[in-house]
């Protein structure tokens, strides 16, 4: 079953611009597909292609020339070049530029798995010559294109994620199995050349605790601790964990009120199938014993993936223990996301109201739980309160798109 994701009729668009393409995600996120995908569409339009994939040997010898071959190579009788997992040149920031500055009549298209990779063999600037597109894991919007029954779909997300192969394996089974292989992937090829060898069991205890606390406030010095590393080393193995787009941060909110929380941070796995690997927990979201931070993470990665350049993700809490899962700042204005597991009346938040008394310029908020539809009002703003599944469909007012701007009505 073919997937439609949303990044691709950006990605098409930006076949007709000079600049070179580059798609970062994790891996299994489906890059190739898309590459393949965008290389059909430009055979169609009469465009002449090559393609690479640098992780094949072979394609990979077809780079073992010097720089003026190469150059004849990407240049000559070609409109668009597609190279995966660009990384494995050495010389590709190098390469690139020469192909942009020859006039731009041949566009490149390229992947990685990581920021990382792009800062490493980037390293010449190449500002105003690249156009950088991120790759997520399947929205719960995507996934929904594989079925039609809202509850059982969010289940099945909820506890595989969102990675497009899973799709295709109808047993638990073998999608657990594939979760497996696509962690230890991850940590032959991603994580080993990254950190020192005698540091990788330690990683991996960081990568159980983190799966363990998902969603609560974590102490680097308290996880220096618990793993026996220093908080330096921690804070370099997030900062790892974050630039392969394993794991997301959200930093607290705060506009320094006293008693508020400022150097807090809580961390997300980019895809909740890969958390329950690391877990080993498979069960359902109704026979979980973390069900609040599940449902709190499947609402974080949807968000996340509908940030755009004017919005931010952050969090609340004072020193008194009231909380609130997501501030959503468009334009620096604060929209108020919470998410409860049950909730049967239309009950606002205390910490909506403190929130709202102290930042009066909060533009509204929405209450995600298993079952509840309604709407309230406080201050003048309104509170909508939504299934969670109902962010199955993208047409759905989500916090992101209907957040109003000031002065809105």
């Amino acid at each position: 079953m073919n997937i439609n994701r949303h990044i691709y009729k950006q990605l098409l668009a930006d076949l007709q611009r000079p600049e070179v393409s580059i798609l970062l995600g994790p891996r299994q996120v489906g890059k190739t597909f898309l590459m393949r995908q965008l290389q059909s569409a430009a055979t169609t339009e009469g465009l002449r292609t090559l393609y690479f994939n640098l992780e094949l040997p072979h394609d990979l010898m077809a780079f073992n020339k010097d720089d003026n071959e190469l150059f004849r190579m990407l240049t000559t009788g070609v409109d668009v070049v597609f190279i995966d997992e660009f990384h494995y040149l050495p010389n590709a920031s190098r390469l690139f530029k020469a192909v942009y500055d020859a006039g731009g009549k041949t566009k490149i298209v390229a992947t990685g798995s990581s920021s990382i990779e792009m800062h490493r063999h980037l390293k010449e600037s190449l500002a105003g010559r690249r156009l950088v597109a991120r790759l997520m894991p399947l929205s719960f919007a995507e996934y929904a294109q594989t079925g039609d029954d809202p509850q059982g779909l969010l289940a099945g997300h909820m506890t595989f994620g969102g990675l497009p192969g899973l799709i295709h394996h109808a047993g638990p089974d073998e999608k657990i199995r594939l979760l497996n292989e696509i962690l230890e992937t991850y940590i032959q090829k991603d994580i080993k050349s990254l950190i020192r060898e005698e540091n990788l069991r330690a990683f991996n205890n960081l990568l159980y605790l983190l799966a363990e606390r998902q969603g609560s406030m974590v102490s680097v010095a308290g996880l220096a601790n618990d793993i026996g590393l220093t908080a330096r080393t921690i804070e370099r193995h997030l900062s790892i964990l974050e630039q392969t787009y394993i794991l997301y941060s959200i930093p607290s909110y705060s506009r320094n009120i006293g008693n508020e929380l400022k150097k807090s941070r809580k961390f997300y796995f980019y895809d909740l199938g890969v958390r329950n690997a690391l877990l080993r927990d498979f069960s359902l979201p109704g026979e979980r014993g973390d069900i609040g931070a599940v449902h709190e993470s499947f609402v974080a990665l949807q968000l996340v993936q509908r940030l755009k350049p004017n919005m931010e993700l952050k969090f609340w809490r004072n020193k008194a223990g009231q909380e609130i899962d997501f501030v959503l700042l468009k334009n620096r204005k604060p929209f108020l996301v919470e998410v409860k597991s049950t909730l049967r009346t239309p009950e606002i938040p205390a910490a909506m109201k403190i929130f709202m008394k102290h930042y009066p310029e909060t533009t509204g908020a929405i209450v995600y739980s298993s079952g509840l539809d309604a709407e309230a009002e406080h201050s003048g703003k309104r509170v909508a309160f939504k299934k969670l599944e109902s962010l199955w469909r993208e047409s759905e007012e989500v916090a992101i798109d209907t957040a109003p701007n000031p002065g809105s009505a």
